[in-house]
């Protein structure tokens, strides 16, 4: 019997996440700082969301951009950042710590993934910088995660596509697989036949015009974000175009 893929949307900000749900994604990733490579967002953001989209809602549990090992404070940051997602009634929380070794640190892992239940937890792409995707699998299920999302340790899911297949097959059941990075309709039919992995996370970013009529000639940028031009959001038409084109995969 087919199989329906599970489309993923990664979004930064209110707008993004109802124009991915426009499009017919199945989940939002929410997540904050998209130079960093995404942050946890703010409580407010969440909680608008919740009250006013209707598909599943993940939050991403990561206290700054950089590494993946944390510190004490920093670890007493993602937990109450998980109570906040649970009050926000959020269907699952996104997150991963490694050990300086590079191997997952399953005692921290575990104790996170204890205290979101009974919320869905995937680790994110901390397991592509893990030194064995075969050890980190094995990891990810014994600490409890739910899904991994993997780039197969690559830039581009489609670069690791070989690491992806043997990594499907290893989980064989076991724990969910989600390829994400660069992930695009000239690439889900190959990554979807060629792996069997039936989740794919992807951004369809888009980029409007401000609504500023005044330009300040004297300020292009603040930091590095571009505030007077350009506005980031999701383009509910890509999301729409994944959406028809995977429906007609037979998985």
């Amino acid at each position: 019997m087919p199989i329906r893929v599970t489309l993923e949307v990664v979004v930064y900000n209110i707008e993004g996440a109802l124009r991915a749900q426009e499009g017919g994604a199945d989940r939002i990733e929410l997540c904050d700082n998209p130079g960093e490579g995404g942050t946890t967002p703010s409580f407010g953001t969440l909680e608008t969301l919740r009250q006013n989209i209707n598909i599943d809602l993940f939050v991403m549990i990561r206290p700054r951009g950089g590494d993946f090992v944390y510190s004490n404070y920093e670890f007493h940051a993602m937990k109450r950042d998980i109570w906040q997602g649970m009050r926000c009634s959020a269907d699952g929380v996104v997150l991963g710590i490694l050990n300086p070794d590079g191997t997952l640190d399953k005692k921290r892992c575990k104790e996170l993934i204890d205290r979101a239940r009974p919320m869905k937890v995937t680790c994110h792409r901390a397991f592509d910088l893990a030194r064995d995707p075969a050890e980190a699998l094995e990891d990810c299920i014994e600490a409890g995660f739910d899904r991994i999302l993997t780039s197969g340790g690559h830039s581009k899911a489609i670069q690791g596509i070989d690491v992806l297949r043997k990594l499907q097959q290893q989980a064989a059941g076991r724990i969910s697989l989600m390829a994400g990075s660069g992930v695009d309709t000239s690439n889900a039919h190959q990554l979807i036949s060629e792996t069997g992995i039936s989740e794919l996370h992807f951004s369809a970013a888009a980029f409007r015009d401000s609504a500023m009529q005044y330009r300040n000639p004297n300020l292009r940028q603040m930091g590095a974000t571009d505030v007077q031009d350009k506005v980031r959001s999701v383009d509910a038409g890509l999301v729409r175009k994944m959406r028809e084109l995977v429906d007609r995969q037979q998985l």
